[in-house]
């Protein structure tokens, strides 16, 4: 049954469910991006892994700028890796079952990490293998809720996936203000290990949901592909063959598949010119690049950090902060946010280089506000809009593996940048916030001149828009052509 309808169609739970179970794989990546920050600065594990020059006394406890870099961005790298083989194993197995497979893979390195004793390595090892289980999500999930979801609210569905990154975010923050005065290495150790919930919420909930018809369709199982589509429809199984609206999409899949199965797609096929696929990869490639290049993982991996060296007293409370603003937030909202986060980050290192902000509290907490407004925007514009993008703008027979590159292009700035950013502060100081407002307006202006509007459309409707050499990125704003709208 119907839970709702937009524009006249119906949508069921299961599709706003399938898009909530699948979302945990955000949420997995954004608990693990918020932990590291506040763990950094724990006294327990500064005892453990730092280097310390009196035994005992975490006062007098730092990292070097390598190892804090290392143990930051191993996830990165790990993530980078899985990325690109989260594509093979979602052909293979299946988006649902490929989920499965990398929550496991994630549990293993949480255990690596808390079981860490007094070797630096291998809490980054941990790290390491938890991210190749967190790269291969980041391919799969966006891919699964765009190919599943109705096109109505398929935006709003693969949306969450951001969503619960941020909220993953949060919930670190919070967790770790928690159980920072536990004794010894519980403070760091509870919150790493209540990272074992999340996948095992995710491998057990995703098993109860339907399959990509799309997957399906490739594999020639379209009595399946009629069933998938009239759950995420709210349809009751004894109407399907009477229900034009299930027949119909269930043909546009086929027909699709039919043709695609004719063409070969190899990983050479994404940088082919035919058919836009080179435009359509190296657009999703760039568009993630400049995703990490907004610069908001440098107050998310570094933030407790950044805000101690202005002189607040306690940067856990305010990393709450950015997280709570961060929480509460195609192509306009993509230009509108990199004007907006572009000016509050010009802000921000113009405050930080004017004068020393330890020594006037009045720009600390302008430099605090200045991050607050940049994550509002970035949380309500590129944070989500990017991973929907990647979701439907690749046609099906290469779908996995271009958005295997586009991520993997995420993940490679977000390690460059992870293992980077304390040399090159350590360097420019509070300038670099320069460099990534310079950054902004760059992706605003890819936006304008070479993203299409893909609102509202089947994916099957978004390929043969894009492959139209009529078709332009700056006449789609105005509305899309009448034929192809689903």
């Amino acid at each position: 049954m119907a839970l709702f309808h937009v524009q006249g169609v119906p949508i069921g739970a299961v599709a706003i469910m399938l898009a909530i179970v699948a979302s945990m794989g955000g949420f997995i990546f954004g608990y693990d991006t918020g932990q590291i920050s506040d763990i950094l600065l724990m006294p327990d594990f500064l005892l453990r892994f730092a280097q310390c020059a009196t035994p005992d006394d975490a006062s007098t406890c730092g990292f070097s700028v390598v190892r804090s870099g290392l143990i930051v961005s191993l996830l990165s790298i790990g993530t980078l890796a899985g990325a690109l083989l989260g594509a093979p194993i979602a052909d293979f197995l299946g988006r649902r079952y490929a989920m499965v497979v990398e929550c496991m893979v994630f549990i293993v390195g949480v255990i690596i990490q808390i079981t860490s004793t007094f070797v630096w390595q291998q809490f980054a090892v941990g790290r390491l293998v938890s991210g190749l289980a967190v790269g291969a999500l980041s391919a799969a999930v966006p891919m699964y809720q765009a190919e599943t979801a109705p096109p109505q609210i398929r935006g709003t569905l693969t949306a969450t996936y951001q969503l619960f990154i941020t909220f993953g975010i949060l919930v670190a923050y919070c967790i770790s203000i928690g159980t920072r005065d536990l004794p010894r290495a519980g403070s760091w150790q509870t919150v790493v290990g209540i990272g074992i919930i999340w996948p095992l919420i995710l491998s057990v909930g995703i098993l109860f949901m339907p399959e990509s018809p799309r997957w399906l369709a490739a594999h020639g199982r379209m009595d399946e592909v009629q069933k998938s589509l009239a759950r995420a429809r709210g349809i009751p199984t004894n109407e399907i063959a009477s229900n034009k609206l299930v027949q119909i999409e269930a043909e546009e899949i086929r027909a699709n598949y039919e043709y695609e199965k004719k063409l070969k797609a190899g990983w050479i096929d994404c940088f082919k010119p035919s058919n836009k696929t080179l435009y359509r990869t190296l657009l999703g490639m760039t568009l993630q690049s400049f995703q990490q290049l907004t610069g908001a993982n440098y107050f998310f991996y570094y933030g407790a950090t950044v805000f101690n060296s202005v002189g607040i007293q306690d940067s856990f409370v305010t990393q709450i902060i950015l997280g709570a603003v961060n929480f509460f937030g195609r192509r306009i909202p993509l230009i509108v946010g990199g004007i907006w986060q572009s000016m509050w980050l010009f802000v921000f290192a113009a405050a930080g280089t004017a004068k020393v902000p330890q020594e006037n509290p009045g720009i600390g907490k302008l430099m605090i506000v200045s991050a607050c407004m940049f994550i509002l925007g970035y949380a309500m514009t590129w944070a989500p809009g990017v991973w929907i993008l990647i979701g439907e703008t690749f046609p099906t027979r290469t779908r996995a593996k271009q958005g295997a590159l586009a991520t993997a292009s995420n993940w490679l700035w977000n390690f460059l940048l992870a293992f980077f950013t304390p040399f090159i502060v350590r360097a420019i100081e509070f300038r670099y916030g320069f460099v990534f407002a310079a950054c902004n307006l760059t992706g605003a202006v890819i936006v304008y001149l070479f993203l299409y509007e893909s609102s509202d459309l089947s994916l099957e409707s978004v390929d043969m828009s894009k492959a139209a050499e009529a078709h332009k990125p700056l006449a789609s704003d105005a509305g899309k052509i009448a034929g192809w709208r689903k």
